[in-house]
């Protein structure tokens, strides 16, 4: 199944739980509008053409709203099936705003910051027709960053003539950005899993976290763990994994990753490794994905989609599964794991902290008032905890797991939005 397939199999069994008609579903599966564009950039002194794609899945709740990722593996099935993740994920979390997402086809790990920003631009002038601070506001995703952001907001402004910081989220303090997006991700995790610990009772000091992914939201939730009590014992990156449950230190691989290191040159140079040090520390150390079957009792997925699959989801071992990432779970996984009474957080309320500050920034774009890290944590905390407890509500009144709740709640207010409108 391919990432919009995955999607569809969510939708289809919420469509069935809620009754809803063929024209309801088929609303919930079809985009507004798929833009592909063909860029011209140099890279390599040579003029390269590259692939790009805008999807606007649906604004029946507001603008579209979504971030732009730069990946060689960026397709139209997986930005289609990101964007209307994203127009779930706002109507989950009560933010009016709708789903988009952008995407380029193309690594630019190889390329140099000058043709990154030559890119960026080529982005925003192709889509500025598009895209806008009352129409569709992109946002940073996979390998793109808040200095991506203000190239192509500057890029669009020259194109519009005009000055529209609402356009994009995730830019630089410097031009509007907000205080608190930087974290926003794991920030809004952390507050939904504190929900659910406290309304398992549950004592966060005695539980053992494992982390599948160690960039920018799962080290962060590492580090928010770790500060809160939680234990964390196991880290993964795409070069291998760090196992204890004795616990390890979110620091100790955070200065690791800033020298660009893989976790597990904590312990390792090339293949040898420090046997005496890993006997003593009681540590062991894997493939990435050993992170994902270890004993433990919460797992975050935290960076790919689709690591947990059906095979992975016999073999997982927590007490609940937590998604930082999104689609981190295959349909497949999702039966094996409803079978063993393992909860999912799913990602459509996990992971929507990010776009929910994004909101927070675009509110201080349009009104000219600023807000603090203090007050945006403040509001996330108000959100995320809010929508927990519609979708615990949903779920324990159903009987159904929290995907599907948190499907079916996003699923009714949009309808609910296409039928005030008169489209359905």
């Amino acid at each position: 199944m391919n990432p919009f397939d995955q999607y569809a199999a969510n939708v289809r069994k919420t469509a069935e739980l809620l009754k809803l008609s063929k024209k309801d579903t088929d609303a919930l599966l079809t985009p507004d509008r798929i833009i592909e564009k063909k860029l011209s950039v140099s890279i390599g002194k040579k003029k390269k053409t590259l692939t790009a794609y805008r999807v606007q899945f649906s604004n029946a709740r507001g603008p579209y709203k979504g971030g732009i990722r730069f990946h060689p593996k960026a397709d139209l099935h997986e930005v289609k099936a990101l964007a209307a993740m994203m127009a779930i994920k706002c109507a989950v979390v009560g933010i009016p705003m709708g789903g988009g997402k952008g995407g380029v086809v193309v690594d630019p790990k190889t390329l140099s910051r000058e043709e990154v920003h030559a890119l960026s631009r080529a982005f925003a002038r192709a889509f500025a027709p598009y895209i806008g601070p009352d129409k569709d506001i992109p946002a940073p995703d996979v390998y793109t960053n808040p200095e991506i952001m203000a190239v192509m907001l500057d890029e669009y402004e020259k194109v519009k003539g005009v000055s529209a910081p609402g356009t994009f989220t995730g830019k630089p303090l410097s031009i509007g950005g907000v205080p608190g997006r930087d974290t926003a991700t794991a920030m809004g995790a952390l507050f939904v899993l504190h929900a659910f610990v406290k309304e398992k009772k549950w004592n966060p000091k005695s539980l053992r976290v494992a982390i599948h992914g160690f960039g920018n939201a799962g080290a962060t939730m590492a580090t928010f763990l770790y500060e809160r009590g939680y234990r964390i014992v196991g880290l993964a990156d795409s070069k291998g994994s760090v196992m204890s449950q004795k616990g390890l230190d979110p620091a100790v691989f955070n200065r690791i990753k800033n020298e660009h290191k893989s976790l597990r040159d904590a312990y390792c140079q090339g293949s040898v490794c420090d046997e005496s040090r890993l006997r003593k520390e009681k540590v062991t150390i894997g493939e990435p994905e050993a992170v994902l079957s270890m004993d433990c009792d919460i797992l975050i997925p935290a960076a790919l989609d689709g690591v947990i699959t059906e095979a992975v989801a016999k073999k997982v071992q927590a007490k609940a599964i937590l998604e930082l990432a999104n689609g981190p779970t295959t349909a497949d996984a999702d039966v094996i794991l409803l079978r063993e009474e393992v909860p999912v957080i799913p990602d459509v309320l996990a992971n929507a902290g990010g776009v929910t500050v994004s909101y927070f920034e675009w509110v201080q774009n349009n009104t000219g008032i600023p807000m603090t890290r203090v007050e945006v944590n403040k509001r996330l905390e108000k959100v995320m905890t809010v929508a927990w407890a519609d979708v615990s509500r949903f779920a324990n009144e159903y009987g159904v797991p929290y995907r599907i709740a948190a499907f079916a709640l996003g699923v009714e207010r949009i309808l609910e939005a296409k039928r005030d409108r008169g489209v359905l």
